[in-house]
């Protein structure tokens, strides 16, 4: 099984433009994700962005770099216009966040593991609720998981409802598990997708995996144990450089 990695990086951001250079202890945070793709086991990694700035920095520190439109409306359609701009076939893809400079190589290795099953089409990680914060908190959302491990539904709510049941102890009756937003596709499946309008419960939640779910694709998920640290916010950087000392 072929695969590559693939980093999506925009330097317009509403929050935060020019976020993928910002210097994290002597590194960008573009470069230090890319390193800990590249301690995975993918065969290739390549940084998709819009902007010539950091096509020129990733290259610059010996990155591999590919210029994408800006007309993307997801990191999903521009990972697809990447992958198409590699010239070469690779049987599964992954979508990494570029605002995750402390990815584990082993939360990779997480999603490529979904991948031995034939029946998987897109894989994700998932893990455990631990305070009721976290379980309230629309901006984490939740998934509920069927036998084998695949994705029945993404919500910013949390699900089930416990009927008959305090909220205050919803998480001493039932095992509750948040979305780790990194993807893996076949890489015939991530063409498909770019195909799809956007979807009554995706609009509804704000979510795009729920586009393909309800145009029937199936999404296996693993656990992970790791939390790791996203950069949205300037503020968040002074996170990320208390975590790197």
């Amino acid at each position: 099984m072929k695969t590559l990695g693939i980093i999506p990086a925009r330097y317009a951001s509403t929050r935060f433009p020019g976020k993928p250079l910002v210097d994290l202890d002597g590194k960008s945070m573009i470069q230090r994700v890319y390193e800990q793709a590249q301690k995975s086991n993918l065969d290739a990694v390549v940084v998709a962005t819009d902007d010539e700035r950091i096509l020129d920095h990733v290259t610059g520190f010996g990155g591999k770099a590919v210029m994408t439109g800006e007309h993307h409306q997801s990191g999903t359609d521009r990972c697809y216009e990447a992958y198409t701009l590699m010239g070469q076939e690779f049987d599964v893809v992954v979508n990494i966040q570029g605002d995750e400079p402390f990815i584990q190589p082993e939360q990779i290795e997480k999603v490529l593991s979904c991948f031995e099953q034939e029946a998987s089409q897109i894989a994700t990680l998932i893990k455990r609720v631990k305070n009721q914060e976290e379980l309230f908190n629309p901006n984490s959302p939740k998934v509920v998981i069927g036998a084998q491990h695949q994705a029945l539904y993404f919500s910013r709510h949390p699900i089930p409802y416990l009927r008959g049941v305090e909220q205050d102890q919803w998480m001493e009756k039932h095992a509750y598990y948040k979305h780790i937003g990194i993807y893996g596709y076949r890489s015939a499946v991530l063409a498909e997708l770019t195909k799809l309008a956007p979807s009554a419960l995706e609009k509804a939640e704000s979510l795009e995996q729920l586009r393909w779910l309800e145009h029937g694709y199936r999404i296996v998920t693993a656990i992970t144990e790791f939390e790791t640290i996203g950069i949205d916010t300037p503020e968040d950087v002074e996170k990320a450089l208390a975590y790197l000392r």
